[in-house]
């Protein structure tokens, strides 16, 4: 009796929950509902390994077999086109496909008229993190210039903002701070998904010389700007190599900056920007001292470990303090939704540059590349108080806010 109970609250609880469709993909619409933007035509590809179908099928691949498709070149990223290479990457071959592979990660960071003399239209199919340093972006925006400037269409596969498309936080970028990881006047987290950037990019008169490309975008589907990326349905492929899972790119806005300085970000651990510290960091003065701001969302605890150049198998470009033992402070995620990893990242600067002030190093053009500006790293050092440095960047925020607001493809 009990047992039949137990069933008919369960059936009844189970039909109460509305059902959640998976998040589809533009990747996988242009399959099933657009190939005709590309029948008859030759196609250049810019992916990487995440560039995947639910069923595991690689865009390139799937397409490459059409019959009514020429794909003839393949361009990839940072990280390179399998996203296993942690250092500027060489052109080859698709072992797959044969197919040339241009590198848009070393010398040529921009698609060049030789590279797309057998192309009509380009597809840019890869996984974006949220952040506006993740340098895929910045590969979309140049590719996009390039098609634009030479007559080429561009297609852009939507895929979700993985750290939601309601997350926007930090300053706006600065024209004279513009670089591969700051390409245009954005903030740090941008709580945008690429299609979106794309359309802003295209049609704000950003390219350069103010080009506009001939742009389609496919849009996801049951995609909600409020989704985190494990409740889209989709398969967390990590994006480049220390991009480990969501928490990863959780943290990462805030946690990055730490490459601009002489503090270890994580990587060589299993817990890359999660964990930050250095061989001279009293962990638990750290972790004291940013517990006592009492920021939204985490908590900070403390932790040693000794970065190497292997993780799980993998060969990484080796880190800071290689073989050396690290304190420092690992963050716990407490409430996602209340979390501010960019102000968080502001924070984090702020308290090692005053408790360390003999030992704590800025490496000037690095982090000021990252911030896309030289004020919060001046207003740091000269002993600001992080909650006015962030309310300087404000104005220019709102300003972004309602540009934003004109590309938003998705529910607000």
């Amino acid at each position: 009796m009990k047992k039949l109970l137990f069933l008919i609250v369960f059936f009844i609880i189970s039909c109460a929950q509305p059902s959640v469709e998976p998040v589809k993909i533009g990747a996988e619409l242009l399959i099933e509902k657009h190939l005709d933007l590309l029948r008859d035509k030759r196609v250049g590809i810019i992916t990487n390994h995440t560039g995947v179908l639910p069923d595991g099928r690689h865009i390139v691949d799937v397409l490459y077999e059409h019959e009514h498709i020429d794909v003839t070149v393949l361009f990839g990223p940072e990280h390179g086109i399998r996203g296993d290479a942690d250092r500027p990457v060489e052109h080859g071959k698709d072992p797959t496909t044969g197919l040339p592979v241009y590198s848009l990660y070393g010398d040529t960071r921009k698609p060049t008229a030789e590279m797309l003399e057998h192309v009509d239209v380009l597809i840019f199919d890869i996984q974006d993190v949220g952040a506006r340093f993740y340098t895929y972006i910045s590969t979309m925006n140049n590719a996009m210039e390039a098609a634009a400037e030479l007559g080429k269409e561009f297609i852009v596969l939507d895929r979700p903002n993985p750290i939601t498309g309601t997350y926007v936080d930090g300053n706006i970028l600065e024209e004279e701070h513009r670089s591969f990881v700051g390409i245009q006047p954005i903030p740090v987290a941008h709580g945008m998904t690429v299609g979106e950037l794309a359309k802003m990019f295209n049609e704000e008169g950003w390219l350069e010389n103010g080009v506009k490309a001939d742009l389609t975008i496919i849009e996801t589907e049951n995609y909600a700007r409020d989704m985190w990326y494990d409740e889209t349905g989709l398969p967390w492929i990590k994006p480049s190599p220390n991009m480990l899972m969501l928490n990863t790119a959780i943290v990462y806005p805030a946690t990055c900056f730490l490459e601009g300085t002489n503090v270890s970000e994580g990587r060589g651990t299993g817990h890359p920007f999660e964990w930050f510290g250095a061989p001279w960091i009293g962990a638990e003065d750290l972790v004291h001292t940013l517990n006592g701001y009492e920021l939204p969302g985490v908590v900070f605890e403390p932790v040693s470990y000794v970065p190497v150049d292997v993780v799980d198998g993998i060969q990484i470009h080796p880190p800071k303090f290689m073989g050396e033992a690290c304190n420092g402070a690992a963050m716990r995620i407490i409430d996602r939704n209340a979390f501010q990893s960019v102000r968080t990242g502001v924070y984090i600067l702020y308290t090692l540059r005053w408790i360390y002030p003999d030992e704590f190093e800025f490496r000037d053009n690095r982090m000021d590349r990252l911030w896309g500006s030289d004020r919060i790293r001046l207003s740091i050092e000269e002993g600001n108080d992080p909650a006015d440095i962030i309310g300087k960047w404000q104005e220019e925020f709102d300003k972004f806010l309602s540009i934003r607001e004109k590309y938003l493809l998705y529910n607000r």
